[in-house]
């Protein structure tokens, strides 16, 4: 299992959506409460993980987002509450290129659109969303209605005006650009929801991962009640992710320092792999697009990992 050592405590992971052997990671100094951030851009190479650009901040950074029009482009969400812009193409001395300085508390999820490729959003702990364009010099449009921290946002894959949060008030709300108010608002755990994603291939499945160690799987025409709910975390689910190659399977990781890959429709079991390489709680997690069944966590533990999903755990 390829590894890298990240400078601080590690809280995101992406893959490029262009670069099939590139990824990012951020990190945080002291858990993220205080001090500085760092993002690593890395290579997978015959050799392993190797560093080809980092960019270092005065605070963490709690989040990442590759541009989908332009290989070059990433964002990194910070703990003073701003969205930076990086492009790695550019000299060391011109970056960050742009820095968007709105949200009041820090700034802790980022997703870029898919098929409107200049817009972005941002999610805080000021209880907001913002939209963005890549080509507007500040945000478009402020998303209230959350009463607590807005913890992840996702745009729906197949749908440019259409997107999920999920919140520390223990709802997720799904969101449509055309109308100012959320579309739907799910009560969908007991506890903080902190994290949410679409399913790749039908956009009325939704995910959910709460602190109290579940993940649910929801059809939103049907919201009354989940159509299953995984069993297995320990601790609080920090992050479930749908694949982009099988219909029904999901991945989490959770402060059980667990990476479980699940299959939501299995007629038993729904748990089918579960892998314990960090030795602390494991913050970020991604399933790469390009290459099929390649996987990258991050931890608190100070490692970025990637993996195929047909590995067994080490």
């Amino acid at each position: 299992m390829p590894r890298f050592k990240t400078t601080f405590n590690g809280c995101s992971v992406k893959f490029s959506p262009f670069i099939e052997n590139r990824l990012a990671v951020t990190t945080a100094q002291n858990f993220g409460i205080i001090g500085n951030g760092r993002m690593h851009v890395l290579e997978m190479t015959p050799g392993g993980l190797m560093e080809t650009a980092a960019f270092d901040t005065a605070d963490g950074l709690y989040d990442c987002a590759w541009s989908e029009e332009n290989e070059n482009i990433l964002l990194a969400a910070s703990g003073d509450g701003s969205v930076k812009v990086y492009d790695l193409a550019a000299p060391p001395m011109a970056n960050p290129l742009r820095v968007f300085r709105e949200h009041k508390h820090e700034c802790c999820c980022l997703s870029w659109n898919m098929q409107r490729r200049d817009l972005f959003l941002s999610s805080s702990w000021d209880d907001s969303i913002k939209l963005y364009s890549i080509h507007n010099p500040g945000s478009m449009q402020t998303f209230l209605g959350h009463s607590y921290c807005v913890y992840h946002v996702a745009w729906a894959p197949a749908h440019g005006d259409v997107f999920l949060s999920a919140s520390g008030d223990t709802t997720v709300r799904l969101w449509d650009l055309r109308q100012p108010q959320p579309t739907l608002v799910l009560p969908a755990h007991a506890f903080e929801v902190l994290s949410a994603d679409w399913c790749k291939y039908n956009d009325c499945i939704i995910a959910t991962g709460s602190i109290d160690k579940t993940i649910k799987v929801w059809d939103v025409r049907q919201p009354q009640q989940p159509l299953t709910t995984l069993f297995g975390h320990s601790y609080a689910v920090r992050r479930v992710q749908f694949s982009p190659h099988a219909e029904s399977v999901l991945a989490s990781c959770a402060y059980d320092m667990s990476v479980k890959l699940w299959d939501y429709r299995a007629p038993e079991d729904a748990l089918l792999r579960s892998w314990d390489h960090h030795t602390e709680f494991v913050i970020g997690l991604d399933f790469s697009l390009l290459r099929e069944g390649l996987m990258a966590s991050a931890g608190w533990d100070e490692w970025a990992c990637v993996w195929h999903q047909s590995a067994p755990g080490p």
